[in-house]
């Protein structure tokens, strides 16, 4: 399967529009990516999952197929808002939600907001309350000042810098992955090539709402949904002892399964390790 031979919706919800692909069949799962990335992201593990799932792979604003106004608020609460309009738009009244790291932001609150709705809540290397992950906070500062998205661009036309730890370096466990154009060139291009697109993604990384992530050390606990954490523990951006300790924030059932040789992507890296355990803690959920 070829994720961009799938047939792709553009949705329009409010002042923005959502790229959307569908794909599979079954009970709903909604794939929610973060930042550098869009739904490509998940591009691994469609195959397995579409057999049991109807896949929805949104592109949030900012990112991806998406589309976005100068009225557009690009808020950790607002994306979750937009989500919510389009599943009901969609006639999409259960979910299980996947979600990496500023899209799982979103999806918390989505889970906090949609109590009754979210089944599932898969959550992949996220932002953790009281943690400020390297680099992310200093381009939120310097991404839209006047030239700062025509330097940016100019410095992701270069693999020194795309190799850099202020660039692309700590996406994987294995750099070799770097070297792979089918790996970061869909998240790349659209940025390099578009100073619109270039825009679009640092309004959305300026969107990541520090004050509601810290305020999850109180609200996780009012999280309903089963809750399964999978962490790349190679990670520097979000440590996996943090991830690990976040988990005693909740009152649901939760379960954290550290993915060995991997990095802040491990639906990328090891999909399959990713894959096996997203069905088991879903079938343990049927069988009970």
């Amino acid at each position: 399967m070829e994720y961009y031979k799938l047939a792709l919706q553009k949705v329009r919800i409010e002042d923005v529009t959502i790229g959307l692909r569908q794909f599979g069949e079954g009970d709903n799962m909604v794939f929610i990516h973060g930042f550098p990335t869009h739904g490509y992201t998940w591009r691994k593990l469609l195959p397995r999952l579409s057999k049991q799932f109807k896949c929805c792979i949104l592109d949030l604003p900012g990112l991806g197929d998406s589309e976005w106004t100068n009225k557009t608020n690009f808020s950790s609460r607002y994306q979750a808002a937009y989500i919510v309009k389009l599943l009901k738009e969609l006639g999409i009244s259960e979910y299980s939600i996947i979600a990496h790291n500023s899209g799982a932001t979103t999806a918390r609150y989505i889970a906090l907001t949609q109590q009754e709705k979210v089944k599932n809540l898969i959550i992949l290397n996220t932002e953790i309350p009281n943690h400020r992950p390297p680099w992310i906070p200093f381009y939120q500062k310097i991404g839209l000042l006047p030239t700062a998205t025509t330097v940016i661009r100019f410095l992701l036309k270069q693999k020194w810098f795309i190799k850099s730890s202020m660039g692309f370096k700590e996406l994987y466990s294995d750099k070799s992955m770097l070297d792979n154009e089918s790996n970061i060139s869909p998240y790349l291009h659209p940025v390099v090539n578009s100073q619109h697109k270039a825009i679009g993604a640092f309004k959305y990384l300026k969107g990541i709402d520090w004050e509601l992530v810290d305020e999850f050390k109180f609200l996780h606990a009012e999280i309903k949904a089963r809750t399964l954490f999978l962490w790349g523990e190679n990670d520097k951006t979000f440590p996996v002892e943090l991830g690990k300790k976040m988990t005693n924030q909740f009152n649901s059932e939760t379960k954290f399964i550290a993915i060995k040789n991997a990095s802040l992507l491990p639906h990328e890296e090891k999909p399959n390790e990713v894959v096996s355990a997203i069905l088991n803690f879903v079938k343990k959920e049927y069988a009970t």
